[in-house]
Protein backbone atom coordinates (compact mmCIF):
# COMPACT_ATOMS: atom_id res chain seq x y z
CA UNK A 1 0.00 0.00 0.00
CA UNK A 2 1.22 3.90 -1.32
CA UNK A 3 0.13 6.48 0.32
CA UNK A 4 0.76 10.15 -1.50
CA UNK A 5 0.44 13.65 0.15
CA UNK A 6 0.82 16.49 -2.25
CA UNK A 7 1.56 20.15 -1.17
CA UNK A 8 2.82 23.58 -2.68
CA UNK A 9 -0.23 24.44 -4.53
CA UNK A 10 -1.35 28.02 -3.86
CA UNK A 11 -2.47 31.14 -6.09
CA UNK A 12 -0.08 32.75 -7.80
CA UNK A 13 0.30 35.29 -11.07
CA UNK A 14 0.40 34.57 -14.54
CA UNK A 15 4.05 34.15 -15.56
CA UNK A 16 5.19 33.02 -11.80
CA UNK A 17 5.89 29.84 -11.13
CA UNK A 18 5.25 27.36 -7.90
CA UNK A 19 7.01 23.65 -7.34
CA UNK A 20 4.46 20.79 -6.03
CA UNK A 21 5.98 17.81 -3.90
CA UNK A 22 4.38 14.74 -3.90
CA UNK A 23 5.21 12.68 -0.18
CA UNK A 24 5.15 8.88 -0.29
CA UNK A 25 4.97 6.09 2.00
CA UNK A 26 5.24 2.54 1.93
CA UNK A 27 8.19 1.00 0.25
CA UNK A 28 9.93 0.10 -2.98
CA UNK A 29 8.87 4.11 -4.09
CA UNK A 30 11.92 3.57 -6.75
CA UNK A 31 10.07 0.95 -8.56
CA UNK A 32 7.45 3.07 -9.26
CA UNK A 33 6.27 5.14 -12.10
CA UNK A 34 5.52 8.47 -10.82
CA UNK A 35 2.91 10.73 -12.69
CA UNK A 36 1.39 14.35 -12.20
CA UNK A 37 -2.59 14.59 -13.67
CA UNK A 38 -4.83 17.50 -13.45
CA UNK A 39 -8.30 18.40 -13.51
CA UNK A 40 -9.66 21.65 -14.29
CA UNK A 41 -13.41 22.06 -13.72
CA UNK A 42 -15.66 20.77 -16.43
CA UNK A 43 -12.95 18.84 -17.76
CA UNK A 44 -11.39 15.54 -17.58
CA UNK A 45 -8.44 14.70 -15.74
CA UNK A 46 -5.38 14.90 -17.85
CA UNK A 47 -1.84 13.77 -17.96
CA UNK A 48 0.60 16.53 -17.25
CA UNK A 49 3.62 14.50 -16.66
CA UNK A 50 5.62 11.64 -15.94
CA UNK A 51 8.99 10.07 -14.36
CA UNK A 52 9.94 6.58 -14.97
CA UNK A 53 11.60 4.42 -12.21
CA UNK A 54 14.61 4.64 -14.34
CA UNK A 55 13.74 8.44 -14.83
CA UNK A 56 13.17 8.76 -18.55
CA UNK A 57 10.61 11.79 -18.47
CA UNK A 58 7.63 12.72 -20.67
CA UNK A 59 5.22 15.86 -20.65
CA UNK A 60 2.34 17.05 -22.28
CA UNK A 61 2.39 19.14 -25.37
CA UNK A 62 0.71 21.98 -23.28
CA UNK A 63 3.86 22.50 -20.30
CA UNK A 64 7.10 21.08 -22.16
CA UNK A 65 9.37 23.69 -21.55
CA UNK A 66 7.61 25.31 -18.80
CA UNK A 67 7.67 21.98 -16.27
CA UNK A 68 10.15 19.53 -14.98
CA UNK A 69 8.62 16.23 -13.15
CA UNK A 70 11.63 15.24 -11.10
CA UNK A 71 12.65 12.60 -8.25
CA UNK A 72 14.68 12.01 -5.58
CA UNK A 73 13.78 8.21 -3.91
CA UNK A 74 16.27 9.13 -1.13
CA UNK A 75 13.25 11.07 -0.03
CA UNK A 76 10.02 8.57 -1.34
CA UNK A 77 9.09 12.29 -3.35
CA UNK A 78 8.15 13.14 -6.71
CA UNK A 79 8.02 16.82 -7.45
CA UNK A 80 6.82 19.30 -10.20
CA UNK A 81 8.66 22.77 -10.84
CA UNK A 82 5.71 25.01 -12.69
CA UNK A 83 7.28 28.04 -14.62
CA UNK A 84 5.61 30.24 -16.70
CA UNK A 85 2.03 29.45 -15.23
CA UNK A 86 -0.66 30.45 -17.48
CA UNK A 87 -4.83 30.81 -16.40
CA UNK A 88 -5.03 27.80 -18.29
CA UNK A 89 -2.75 26.01 -15.96
CA UNK A 90 -5.61 26.37 -13.13
CA UNK A 91 -6.39 23.07 -11.72
CA UNK A 92 -6.42 20.33 -9.41
CA UNK A 93 -3.16 18.34 -9.30
CA UNK A 94 -2.63 15.13 -8.86
CA UNK A 95 -0.07 12.69 -8.19
CA UNK A 96 -0.59 9.06 -8.81
CA UNK A 97 1.95 5.98 -8.52
CA UNK A 98 1.92 2.74 -10.85
CA UNK A 99 3.80 -0.24 -10.68
CA UNK A 100 2.08 -3.40 -12.52
CA UNK A 101 -1.54 -3.44 -11.68
CA UNK A 102 -1.19 -1.55 -8.50
CA UNK A 103 -2.13 1.98 -9.09
CA UNK A 104 -2.42 4.87 -6.25
CA UNK A 105 -3.67 8.69 -6.18
CA UNK A 106 -2.96 11.48 -3.92
CA UNK A 107 -5.73 13.83 -2.52
CA UNK A 108 -4.69 16.45 -4.90
CA UNK A 109 -3.50 20.08 -4.29
CA UNK A 110 -5.32 23.03 -6.05
CA UNK A 111 -3.45 25.78 -7.98
CA UNK A 112 -4.92 28.60 -9.20
CA UNK A 113 -2.94 31.22 -11.78
CA UNK A 114 -4.56 34.74 -11.75
CA UNK A 115 -3.92 38.14 -11.39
Amino acid sequence: QVQLVESGGGLVQPGGSLRLSCAASGRAFSSYGMNWFRQAPGKQRELVATIASAGRTDYADSVKGRFTISRDNAKNTVYLQMNSLKPEDTAVYYCHAVWGLNSYWGQGTQVTVSS
